[in-house]
């Protein structure tokens, strides 16, 4: 989208699908690495550090790191020393005009070398940091020998996060959660700037279908699609299904699993658990769902609630995640840790068919909020503020 309005002065990735390292991808059928390049960024400016991360790929199959946030740390360490040495063969750069743009973790090197330089810098703070782990742990205790390995984070990793936020012009984050999290960890409000995701689909592209009505006989197909783990209110989620056993309801879980296999071979009749899956089959589980659920107790954002909608799903989520649900319209908004308040969402739409086809259909129009151009006009207004000009009109 900024390449497309001329705004992308150059992408810095870890990982970019070109030339022969395309040609060696398809050889070897790695897709998740094909996939990594875009048509339409044939002809701009990117940066990437391919055999860096093929290492680091290797590394973590072969030795999976006992500290995983210490690995983190190292990757983006190396990353954004990678993308600083980029950066200062750019000769002829104007770095007073220049906004230095990047995501936690790996933008702290790289954007102090530009900042010195006359360059203003926002951080994309992802997730809602301590916060957010303080709630896992929290869960940890709730629901002991669920978790497969308990989250540990070191205090340098968290420092690390603090010092990014206080050198950025501009901390952006994707939903008024983060934000108040943010906050909670003294980030200035004024400081940070909300700008949720985006989402278009090339193959929903053109007017959508009708939604066909659903037979009385068939199960109303429940869908959750993510990581497997407390983080997501999976507990929850199965607590919901058993309330729901006697009810003609069908759940598909989707996604690599981090609960314990006890929790997985005892989880009610009316639960299937089919793993991490490819691409291509994700939509097909959209696609056969009736309703998609997301009882999170923490997200940034969550991008699978748009998705969902595209495909004509109702969402029912919690609060804790990106602003996407209107309550009662296009799915429900209920209380995190509330298997009832689940099962009673769920039990409405499987009641009630002519509100589930409504429901289905506001869906997809929901989605009209978020697409790209709304993402290049909310870009445009904080771009404004950063260089002090008048917001452009599109």
């Amino acid at each position: 989208m900024l390449h497309r309005s001329g705004r992308l002065e150059a992408l810095f990735t870890d990982y970019w699908s070109h030339g022969l390292w395309h040609t060696l991808g398809r050889t070897a059928r790695a897709h998740r690495l094909t996939s990594r390049a875009h048509e339409e960024l044939t002809d701009a400016e990117v940066y990437s550090f391919n055999t860096s991360a093929i290492l680091d790929g290797l590394r973590q199959r072969l030795r999976r790191p006992v500290d995983p946030y210490a690995e983190f740390l190292r990757i983006g360490h190396r990353f954004g020393r990678q993308v600083r040495s980029s950066l200062a063969r750019r000769r002829d750069q104007r770095w007073e005009n220049t906004i230095f743009f990047g995501y936690d973790t790996g933008f702290l090197e790289a954007a102090a070398w530009a900042k010195d330089r006359g360059a203003a810098c926002v951080v994309c703070q992802m997730d809602p940091a301590q916060v957010e782990i303080e709630m896992v742990q929290e869960e940890e205790k709730r629901w002991p020998a669920w978790s497969k390995a308990r989250l540990l984070v070191p205090e340098r990793y968290s420092a690390w996060r603090r010092a990014e936020w206080a050198l950025a012009d501009a901390v952006m984050v994707n939903s008024q959660w983060t934000l108040e999290a943010l906050v909670r960890q003294g980030v200035p409000a004024g400081k940070i700037h909300i700008v949720p995701l985006a989402y278009e689909a090339a193959e929903l592209a053109g007017p959508p279908s009708p939604i066909p009505l659903k037979p009385e006989a068939e199960p109303l197909r429940v869908l959750f699609l993510g990581q497997v783990n407390l983080r997501k209110g999976v507990p929850y989620l199965l607590e919901a299904a058993k309330l729901l056993r006697s009810e003609n309801i069908q759940m598909d879980i989707v996604g690599p699993i981090s609960i314990s296999d006890q929790c997985v071979v005892t989880a009610a009749s009316n639960v299937r658990f089919h793993g991490p899956v490819t691409r291509d089959r994700v939509r097909e589980f959209y696609t056969r769902a009736d309703v998609f659920v997301l009882p999170t107790i923490s997200d940034g954002f969550a991008l699978t609630q748009l998705e969902a909608m595209a495909h004509g799903l109702p969402v029912i989520t919690t609060p804790n995640c990106g602003r996407v649900v209107t309550d009662g319209v296009d799915g429900f908004l209920i209380p995190p840790r509330d298997p009832a308040a689940l099962a009673r969402a769920i039990h409405v739409l499987a009641e009630d068919p002519e509100r589930l086809q409504a429901m289905r259909e506001a869906a997809r129009q929901a989605l009209a909020r978020f697409r790209l151009d709304q993402l290049d006009s909310n870009l445009r207004t904080l771009e404004s503020k950063l260089k002090g000009t008048t917001p452009a009109t599109l």
